[in-house]
C-alpha cells in the first residue's frame, strides 16, 4: 500500500493529455464502453428505486399479478445491466491491450533512436522497469481500475440524485455522515502513511544489512563474528516488526471503522425515516428504497478510494514512459551516403563518388561529457588503411572516448574528424557505422543460434561467410564441438559459454561485417594467454588492409602496432612504435617494464 501511495505523477494534466491521445485511437469503442457503463450503472440504481412502487403499489395493495410483472421488469433491467457491464469489460480489455501494445512499440522504437549518451546516463534496470512495472500498472488500470472508477462515479451521482428525489432531508443527513467518514479516512490515512514510510525506511535498512552480510560471509567467518551480526540483525529486525505492526494496524482499521459508521448511518436513517413516514412526510416504499441506497452509497466511495491509488500509480508509470518518449532522438544532419556494390564501396557526396578506403584523421579534437570538465584535449591522430593504431593509458585517460567519437556516439566540442577526407558530421550516421566494426570489452550475445549471433554483424551473410568469419577468429574449432555446432541455441547472454568463447564470437561477428575500420576495445581482456595466442593470427588477418584502432591493457598485444599512442588525462603524451617508445624510456617504457601499472 505504501509503495502505491508514494507513486504520484508530477504533472497530472500533461500525463492525462498524453494518455488520452493514445486512447483516442479507440475513441468509438470508448464511446460504446461509456454508453454500456451508463446502462449498467443506471440499471442498478433504477432497480433499487423500483422497491418503492413494489411496496406501495403492489405489496401493500396485495396485487400479486402486478407484483409479478414488476419483478419481471426489474429482472429484465438487471439483465440489461449485466450484459452492458460484461460488454464494457470485454471492450475495455481490448482497448487497453491495443493501447499498451502501441505505447510499448513506440517506446521501444523511440529508444532505438536515442543517442548513446542517454543509455550511458540511465541505468539499465531503471529503463527495463518501464517495460515491466510501469506497463503492468497501466494494464491493471485499464483492466480494472478505470472501469471501476467510471462505474463508481456514475453510481454515486445517480444514487445521490435518486436520494434527493426520494427525501432531501434524509439525503442531507447522509451527506453529514459522509463528511464525517471523509474526515476519518483522511486522518487515519495520514497516520497510516507515516507508519508505512517508517516501515519502508526500516525495510531498506534490513535489506541492506542482509545484502551486505551475505556478500561478506567469508570475512564474517574468518573473524568469527556470526554471533555479533545475529545480535545486530535481531535488533533492526525487531524495529521493522514494530513499525510494520503499526502500519498494518492503521491500514487494516480503516474499513472496519468505515463499516461501523455505515451501520450507524443506516440505523440513524431508519429512525429518522420512520419518523418522517409516521408524520406523512415519506411513504413506506420511499423509505425502503432510501435505506437500500444508504447501504450502497458508501460502496462506490470505498471503491473510488481503493482504485484511485491504483490509477495514480498507473499515471505515474505512464508519466515515466512519456518522459522517455519526449527525449530528443539522435540528431543526424548528414547528407553523404554510402553506396555498396559488391566489395566496392563509395561515399556519395552530391555528384562526387569517393572510394571508401578508411582514412581516419582527428585534428585538434577537444571533447567533454559535461561542460567545463574536459576529457580530451587537442587530440591529433591520423590512420590510413592497413595501419594499426594502439592506445594505452590508465582508466579514464580517454582511450575509449576517442573511438566513441569516431562512431559519432558523441559529438566533439572542437576540432574535426574526417573519414576519407569527409567531415564525419556530413556523413549519415547509419552509413558511417556500416563501415566500422567494434569488438567491445563487454561482449553481448543475443538469444538465438551461434550462427545468428555471428551473422548479427551482417544480416545477409551466407552460412559459408559465417563459417569463414568464425575460422578467421579461430572460433570454428570450439563451435564444432558444441552439441549442434553453428545451430546451437544460446540464451542469457551466452551464459553457457566461457568468457573467452563469447569474445571469440564477438570477433567473428566483427569479421563477417567486412568493415573498412576496425575498433578493438580491450577485445582480448577476457581471453586467457592460450586463447590469446590462438586468435593472434586471425586478428592480424582481420586487421590486414583495414584501419585498426586497438585499446589494450595487455601491452604484449600491441607490440606489433604501427603507432602506439600513450594517453594521460585526455592528452597524447607519447607516440611511436614499440621500439622507438622503448628507446625513449618514457611513460610507455615504464608501463611495459612494470615500473608503473595500468589501473
Amino acid at each position: 500500500m505504501s509503495e502505491v501511495n508514494k507513486r504520484r505523477p508530477q504533472n497530472m494534466k500533461q500525463t492525462l493529455k498524453d494518455l488520452l491521445a493514445y486512447l483516442w485511437h479507440s475513441k468509438y469503442l470508448l464511446l460504446v464502453v461509456v454508453i454500456c457503463l451508463i446502462i449498467s450503472s443506471s440499471a442498478g440504481v433504477l432497480g433499487t428505486y423500483f422497491i418503492r412502487p413494489l411496496i406501495n403499489d403492489f405489496i401493500l395493495t396485495k396485487d400479486v399479478y402486478g407484483l409479478a410483472k414488476m419483478l419481471g421488469l426489474i429482472g429484465l433491467i438487471y439483465l440489461f445491466g449485466v450484459v452492458a457491464s460484461y460488454t464494457a469489460a470485454r471492450l475495455m480489455i481490448n482497448i487497453g491491450q491495443k493501447t499498451i501494445e502501441r505505447m510499448r512499440r513506440e517506446l521501444f522504437d523511440h529508444m532505438q533512436k536515442l543517442p548513446i549518451k542517454f543509455f550511458d546516463t540511465n541505468k539499465t534496470g531503471d529503463l527495463m522497469s518501464r517495460f515491466t512495472n510501469d506497463f503492468e500498472s497501466i494494464q491493471n488500470a485499464f483492466n480494472n481500475s478505470l472501469l471501476m472508477i467510471i462505474t463508481s462515479t456514475l453510481q454515486l451521482v445517480l444514487t445521490f440524485v435518486m436520494m434527493l428525489i426520494l427525501s432531501p432531508i434524509l439525503t442531507a443527513l447522509l451527506v453529514l455522515m459522509v463528511i464525517m467518514m471523509i474526515f476519518i479516512v483522511k486522518k487515519i490515512g495520514w497516520i497510516s502513511a507515516q507508519h508505512f514510510g517508517k516501515q519502508q525506511r526500516q525495510l531498506g535498512i534490513v535489506n541492506a544489512y542482509v545484502a551486505e552480510h551475505i556478500d561478506g560471509q567469508k570475512v564474517i567467518k574468518v573473524f568469527h563474528h556470526e554471533d555479533k551480526i545475529l545480535s545486530d540483525f535481531e535488533k533492526i529486525n525487531d524495529d521493522l516488526r514494530q513499525t510494520s505492526s503499526k502500519a498494518q494496524f492503521y491500514s487494516n482499521i480503516m474499513f472496519p471503522v468505515l463499516g461501523n459508521i455505515s451501520y450507524m448511518n443506516y440505523a440513524l436513517t431508519a429512525v429518522v425515516g420512520s419518523y418522517l413516514t409516521i408524520i406523512g412526510r415519506l411513504d413506506v416504499g420511499a423509505l425502503a428504497s432510501f435505506l437500500q441506497y444508504s447501504r450502497t452509497f458508501a460502496q462506490p466511495l470505498t471503491q473510488l478510494a481503493q482504485q484511485s491509488n491504483i490509477l495514480l500509480a498507473a499515471l505515474a508509470g505512464a508519466e515515466r514512459i512519456f518522459t522517455i518518449l519526449r527525449e530528443e532522438p539522435e540528431v543526424d544532419q548528414g547528407t553523404v551516403t554510402l553506396e555498396q556494390r559488391g566489395s566496392t564501396w563509395h561515399w556519395i557526396d552530391e555528384d562526387r563518388r569517393i572510394p571508401v578506403v578508411g582514412n581516419i584523421q582527428l585534428t585538434d579534437v577537444d571533447f567533454s561529457y559535461k561542460p567545463e570538465v574536459p576529457i580530451l584535449k587537442e587530440i591529433n591522430v591520423w590512420a590510413k588503411p592497413g595501419l594499426k593504431v594502439a592506445f594505452v593509458g590508465a582508466t579514464g585517460a580517454g582511450k575509449t572516448t576517442i573511438t566513441n567519437l569516431i562512431n559519432r556516439f558523441y559529438e566533439i566540442d572542437k576540432g574535426e574528424i574526417t573519414f576519407d577526407g569527409i567531415p564525419i558530421t556530413k556523413i549519415k550516421k547509419a552509413d558511417l557505422r556500416k563501415t566500422i566494426s567494434i569488438v567491445l570489452q563487454d561482449t553481448h550475445l543475443f538469444s538465438g543460434t551461434i550462427a545468428d549471433n555471428i551473422r548479427y554483424g551482417r544480416l545477409d551473410a551466407s552460412d559459408s561467410e559465417v563459417i569463414s568469419a568464425a575460422k578467421l577468429a579461430n572460433a570454428h574449432s570450439f563451435i564444432k564441438r558444441l552439441p549442434h555446432a553453428y545451430q546451437t541455441e544460446i540464451t542469457g547472454d551466452g551464459a553457457s559459454l566461457s568468457q573467452g568463447q563469447r569474445q571469440l564470437l564477438a570477433i567473428a561477428r566483427a569479421a563477417v561485417a567486412n568493415p573498412k575500420v576496425l575498433i578493438l576495445d580491450e577485445a582480448t581482456s577476457s581471453i586467457d594467454s592460450h586463447t590469446e595466442l590462438l586468435i593472434s593470427e586471425g586478428m592480424d588477418q582481420l586487421m590486414n588492409g583495414r584501419t585498426s584502432f586497438v585499446i589494450a591493457h595487455r601491452l604484449s598485444t600491441i607490440r606489433n602496432a604501427d603507432v602506439i599512442m600513450v594517453m594521460e588525462k585526455g592528452q597524447i603524451i607519447e607516440r611511436g612504435n614499440h621500439d622507438s617508445l622503448m628507446a625513449k624510456k618514457g611513460m610507455y617504457y615504464k608501463l611495459y617494464t612494470g615500473q608503473i601499472e595500468l589501473d
